[in-house]
Parts: structure tokens; sequence; C-alpha cells
């Protein structure tokens, strides 16, 4: 008679194996799904990253022209933010992800096919829209799907499939560009329409991402409810002070800086932003698990504080190897504030709450927007230096904010969230 007792153990093994060789095992279906259609979105928006304004340049247009093609994406993502988490509510989250990446597929070949500037201009801004139907659909099944014991890791994986996507676009878009400027943005629709269609075929069966009933529609938490929970509004406040460092900051002031000041060549400083991502990446997976175990006051504490960081180590900087310094350390910081403001929303969040959602998608997004402008004028007025002090300042903030941040995880830790 052969003996069962080496089953289980077999069994057990196999699961480790599992879990070791897919990080995707110990989450439902629908996190894989939204890794995987990101994954598309983001190599697109990595091929026309370093296009767009070739193309537009193209038309014979001015610095600050060009500079409004990308002004005005953010800025339709930011205006309609609260639309679409609306549409979320009322549609459900399968029907708005895949509409929202076809709409912006359709713009992008519209886009491609542009005759003038202005028409450009206008399919551009037009797309923001589908970007932040699919941004914010994304992000409420993203944050309902698991629980808060694995939410941070869950972001990690979603946002890490975006990271390497841009990493790997820009090569694919500069190839494009010698055969012609129009080619990658004609490439992205196509990869969008493959997002589009994943997502609407793959999430078909998901009750998660379906059409709620009227009892959910009227159960789904509001902005009121929700800015009524402190560790809400803590996670509006660090979204918009990262944002305002990684996506205004960095992209704006901080290249002139380094050419015009520093001296460095822009070769150089793109070895700075490649080591950040690198860093960034590696560290994606261990920062959100540490996040789940620790508790989301720990990773924010840590995250801003590493930013902040950077900013004086930049704000000081006098040699090129004190920029490559000060990248490591933001790849660190970043690594732990990318997941967690929204492991905070999903965390407080109670049921569906697209407009929730929305609205902490918008906060980053007016960090962004905002930050060039006054930075802007600041660098014009007083200098670099000063400018990178307000944002040290403004990140500060960010670290007291996060200091006194109710634990969210309040099953884990015996802590109130509100």
């Amino acid at each position: 008679m052969t003996s069962n007792a080496p089953q289980p153990q077999s069994s057990s093994r196999e699961k480790l194996k599992s879990k070791v060789t897919n990080p995707f095992a110990e989450f439902p279906r629908e996190v894989g799904v939204l890794v995987f259609a990101s994954f598309f979105v983001a190599v697109g928006f990595g091929i026309i990253s370093p296009t767009l304004p070739l193309f537009a340049r193209s038309f014979g247009v001015s610095n600050a022209q060009v500079g409004a093609i990308l002004a005005t994406f953010a800025f339709a993502r930011f205006a309609t933010g609260l639309i679409s988490g609306k549409l979320v509510d009322h549609f459900g989250e399968r029907l708005v992800y895949s509409f929202g990446i076809g709409f912006v597929s359709l713009t992008s070949f519209a886009a491609g096919l542009a005759q003038n500037y202005e028409q450009l201009l206008i399919f551009r801004a037009v797309g923001g829209f589908g970007s932040s139907m699919f941004s914010v659909a994304a992000g409420s099944i993203l944050l309902r799907a698991v629980d808060d014991d694995h939410r941070a890791r869950a972001q990690s994986l979603y946002n890490g499939s975006f990271l390497i996507g841009m990493m790997a676009g820009p090569v694919v878009g500069g190839a494009l560009s010698g055969f012609s400027l129009r080619a990658p943005l004609i490439i992205y629709g196509f990869l969008l329409i493959a997002a589009s269609a994943s997502g609407a075929v793959l999430l078909r069966n998901s009750t998660l991402a379906a059409k709620p009933t009227a009892q959910q529609e009227r159960e789904t938490i509001t902005v009121k409810s929700a800015l009524a929970i402190k560790p809400y509004r803590s996670a509006l406040i660090i979204s918009f002070c990262t944002s305002w460092v990684l996506f205004g900051m960095s992209r704006s002031i901080l290249p002139l800086f380094m050419v015009e000041e520093i001296k460095v060549s822009p070769s150089f400083m793109g070895l700075g932003f490649t080591i950040t991502t690198i860093i960034n990446g590696l560290l994606l997976l261990k920062a959100g698990k540490l996040s789940d175990i620790n508790g989301r006051r720990y990773s924010a504490v840590i995250g801003t504080s590493f930013i902040t960081l950077f900013i004086v180590a930049i704000a000081f900087t006098t040699e090129p190897w004190m920029f490559i310094a000060a990248s490591v350390i933001v790849g660190f910081g970043g690594a732990f504030i990318s997941t967690t403001p929204s492991a905070i929303v999903g965390d407080v969040l109670e049921g569906k709450g697209g407009q929730v959602i929305g609205l902490f998608q918008m906060s980053g997004d007016a960090g962004a927007m905002v930050a060039p402008v006054i930075l802007g004028a600041i660098a014009d007025g007083y200098g670099y230096r000063p400018a990178f002090l307000v944002s040290a300042a403004l990140m500060l903030f960010a670290v007291l904010v996060s200091t006194k941040l109710p634990e969210t995880r309040a099953s884990h830790l015996g802590q109130s969230s509100r």
C-alpha cells in the first residue's frame, strides 16, 4: 500500500515554488490583467515621449507652443478626473478602462495624421480625457482587488510594468523617428488597441470590474465622505508634494540647472536619470512588501525623507558627481513613495469610489502641472537654488504629514485609521 504522506509535502513545495517564480500567484486575476495591459500603454508612451516635441516642432512653431502640446494633455487629465470617476461609478471599471484606452488610441492615430499644429494640439488635448478614464478605472480595480496585506505589492507590480515599458519605449521611438516623425504616434495607437482589447476580453467575467448594481451605486463612497478621513487627506498632500518634485521640478528646472550652471552634457544628465530609474525598479517590489508588512506610515516617512534629502543635495550641488549621488538617493526614496499614497487610499476606501480615486489622481497631476510654472518663475527671478529650497520646504511639510499619518492597516497593527 502506497503512503499518501509525501503528497502534501510535495504540494507545499510546488506552492512555494509557484510563489517564488510567479509574482502574480498571490493576487487576483485582475491584477495580472492590469499589469499586462499597462506594459503596452507604457511602451507606447515611451515611444512617443522623445519624438512628440520634434513632430510638433516640424510645423515651425515656437518652444512655448511645443510645450503646450505636453501641457494640454496633462491639463485635460487633471480637469476630467472627477468626470472619469463618475463614469466608473456608473458604468463600471471594465467598460471605462477599455473605452478610455481605445479613445486615446483613436486620438493618437488622429494626431499622427495631423496636417498642422492646431490639429495636433486638439487631438492630444482630447486624448487626455481618455487617459484620465483608464487611469481612474485601473486605480479603482487595483486598489479594491486586494486586501491591505498585499495592496502595496500589487501597486508595485503595476508601477514596475509601466517603468519597464517606459524604459523600452524610447529606444523604439528613436529608431522610428528616423523613418518618420508620425510613425511613433501610429505605433502608439496600435499598442493601445492591444491594451484596450486585452482589458475588454480578460476582464469580461470580472465581477469586480463589472457595471455596479443599483445598490452598489447608492453605497458608493462620496468625495465629501472621503475628505472627512484624515489618511485620505494626507494621501492627497503627499501625492501633490511628491509629484511636484518627481514630475514637476525634475522635468523642468533640474535639467536646465545641470546644463547651464553645473555645465554637464545632456548625456551625463541622462545617465543620472537612468540610474534613478534602475534603482527605483530594483527596489519597487521590496519597498511594496515592506509597506504591506510595516505599514503605510513607515513607507511614507522613509520615502518623503529621502526625496527631501535629494532636493537638498541638488540645491548644494557644485560638482557632477554630486548629481549622481542625488540620483541614487531619489531612486531609493521614489521606490517607497510611489506606492504609498495610493495604498493609503485603498486601505480607507470602502466599496466603489471612482470620484474619490479621480480626486486622488488629480492631486498628483496638479503637483506636476503647477511646479514647472512656479519654480520657473522663482528661478527666473532669484536663481535655481532658491527654487530648489522652496521645493525642499514643501517636501518637509510632506514629511511632517507622514509622521502624523494614522496607520491605515488597522487590522494588522490594531490602530484606528480615522
